[in-house]
């Protein structure tokens, strides 16, 4: 792979990695994960940077598979991936920075329906790009569980 082609791959995986980045950074706020009364099942706050760098990871590497198959459906399954990574980018700000929890929890639940889209869009472009996309959909879907919780414990 030349330096050319390596242009869009890495610009494919720095955009989910600003992205977090930069939800995490507008995200602060009083209340820190520490502060929040959380189940028992709650991981350590150490462990969410390092997930959500693997997963951001793989959605640049599975968005890039999708931009560069030239498949006329990648349109529409980029802009799912889009839309969702714009709800990613909420959801943090959302719960963290208002402390909305309920509203937090809402939201999170869209995003698992536009992330599921996605993987079923991708899919028909590239069953790898779709694959990729499954920690990520799983990742949600404890972090709903662990929402739902917060919300009951904190209200």
């Amino acid at each position: 792979m030349n330096e050319k082609s390596r242009s869009p791959l890495i610009i494919s995986i720095l955009i989910p990695l600003a992205a977090g980045s930069l939800s995490a950074l507008l995200s602060r706020s009083m209340t820190t994960y520490s502060s929040i009364t959380k189940p028992d099942f709650s991981p350590p706050a150490y462990v969410f940077p390092i997930v959500w760098t693997i997963l951001y990871v793989l959605m640049g590497i599975s968005s890039y598979i999708i931009y560069n198959s030239n498949n006329p459906a990648s349109g529409k399954a980029l802009k799912i991936y889009i839309l969702q990574l714009f709800f990613n980018f909420c959801w943090s700000i959302i719960f963290f920075r208002f402390n909305l929890y309920l509203f937090a929890l809402i939201w999170l639940v869209v995003l698992i329906v536009l992330i599921y889209m996605m993987i079923r869009e991708f899919y028909k472009i590239s069953p790898w790009a779709a694959y990729l996309q499954i920690p990520y959909l799983l990742w949600c879907i404890f972090a709903a569980l662990l929402n739902f919780f917060i919300f009951k414990m904190n209200s």
